[in-house]
């Protein structure tokens, strides 16, 4: 993968902000790569068959993938923690060990710094994509707080959701044009959750525990029914989500200041 701006041949070969040293990332602002992408996954329950941090791994490979589809773009590091439901006494995911939540107002002050962060640094377009649906309010309410407070300079933040679009009913209408069944797709772990996931890295999906009979959702953590799940069919909600946020992320980039 080579990176669509010029950077010193001693430059690592990355788009991801985590990986360059300061240097790097001035050089790239000089070029041009003024928009950067701010992922947020989240640590929960997928299952028995699946990593809990299924939304980490996707959002920071998909985040890596649109930027370079877009060029001049950073991908900040994913954000991991994320509200969850109550922690004592446990509710949701939380039920679940290795499920971690954090308050609503800690997790929204940790997006703003970071916003912050970026604009202070050079950045002039800062995107937030979410993976998961139960924060992509928050990320709106950042972004809008953040452009209340960037009036006037030549900074905006964006809350692009038509990743999280593509990624769920996008997917889902793909999926159903096979004659996959909406109880089959499910919402939560089920064939559409991890089709995505195998799409991205198989292996945070334990192959061998697929073929097991549905069980309610109380005791597995399923919404859903994950036994047809396959790369194949997740490529196909990848590149969706790809395709729709890259879209997504021009045109924004391209409204008038």
């Amino acid at each position: 993968m080579s990176l669509l701006f010029a950077l010193p041949s001693h430059a690592a070969d990355t788009v991801l902000l985590d990986e360059m040293t300061w240097t790097e990332v001035r050089d790239a602002l000089k070029a041009g790569s003024t928009t950067v992408i701010i992922p947020v996954g989240g640590t929960e329950q997928n299952g028995p068959h699946m990593a809990l941090g299924k939304h980490n791994f996707r959002a920071g490979a998909l985040s890596a993938r649109i930027a370079t589809t877009l060029g001049h773009t950073i991908v900040a590091p994913v954000m991991n923690y994320v509200p969850e439901g109550r922690i004592s006494p446990p509710s949701g995911h939380m039920r679940f060990p290795g499920t971690i939540s954090v308050p609503q107002d800690a997790f929204e002050n940790v997006l703003l710094g970071a916003g912050r962060s970026m604009k202070q640094a050079g950045f002039r377009d800062v995107v937030f994509i979410g993976d998961s649906g139960n924060y992509q309010d928050s990320l709106k309410s950042v972004a809008a707080k953040l452009n209340k407070e960037w009036a006037g300079s030549p900074a905006r933040a964006h809350h692009v959701v038509d990743y999280y679009r593509a990624a769920t009913s996008g997917f889902a209408q793909i999926l159903k044009s096979k004659g996959i069944t909406d109880a089959q797709i499910g919402v939560h772990a089920g064939l559409a959750d991890t089709s995505l996931m195998m799409g991205v890295d198989a292996a945070r999906v334990r192959a061998e525990l697929l073929k097991s009979p549905p069980t309610p959702e109380p005791a597995t953590g399923i919404v859903g029914e994950p036994a047809q799940s396959s790369a194949a069919l997740g490529k196909l909600g990848t590149d969706l989500i790809v395709e729709r946020a890259a879209s997504a992320i021009r045109q924004a980039v391209a409204q008038p200041r």
